[in-house]
């Protein structure tokens, strides 16, 4: 009896090796065209002159020069086809309030340099101040009234394709256009108060 029980526990074993060295075969011959999920490392946006969280300096605001920091991400998803940036300040008294946005930025671009114009290719979009004819810069750095702390929020994001507009957008535009587009994104806050 032992050695039938013994017999039958190896044939198992036998038989549940075979089966998962089979089952990995088919992988190896997947049909052209067919892939494996791939996990692709997370986008993640940064700063040098700026940690996440902390205060946005005076140099990057309306109380300075009023230029766009530096910004650098890691290498956004292969399939990116353009990247897009918003800037803006949830906190703001009347609502969010929009201070950049760029758009159709090359996908294999992983950083702008302080103060930086759009490069070949990438547009703006229309910020606060543009959509109200109070200034026609596409970068309004923070500009909080006197109080308490403001959240400045940079939010990058890989889309699938560029896009196309015949006149400048704005905020809400912009994000209806990217519905349905986005590869991955990434997020920094900086502060800043007067």
């Amino acid at each position: 009896m032992e050695r039938l029980v013994l017999t039958g526990v190896v044939f198992f074993f036998t038989m549940l090796l075979t089966a998962c060295g089979q089952s990995a075969a088919p992988l190896a011959d997947a049909p052209t065209g067919a892939s494996a999920p791939v996990s692709a490392a997370p986008l993640v946006l940064s700063s040098a002159a700026f940690a996440g969280g902390e205060a946005i300096p005076r140099k990057y605001t309306c109380a300075g020069e009023n230029v766009s920091p530096p910004l650098a991400w890691t290498t956004p998803p292969a399939a990116a086809q353009s990247l897009a940036l918003i800037m803006d300040d949830p906190d703001a008294p009347g609502g969010t309030w929009d201070h950049w946005l760029l758009f159709n930025l090359p996908p294999h671009l992983t950083s702008l340099a302080e103060n930086a114009a759009p490069p070949p290719g990438a547009q703006s979009g229309l910020n606060s101040w543009q959509t109200r004819g109070l200034e026609s810069a596409p970068y309004g750095g923070p500009c909080p009234p006197p109080g308490a702390p403001h959240r400045y929020i940079f939010t990058l994001y890989a889309l699938d394709t560029p896009l196309n507009f015949t006149a400048s957008p704005d905020k809400a535009a912009l994000l209806q256009a990217m519905q349905g587009h986005i590869l991955s994104q990434s997020q920094l806050m900086g502060t800043f108060s007067r």
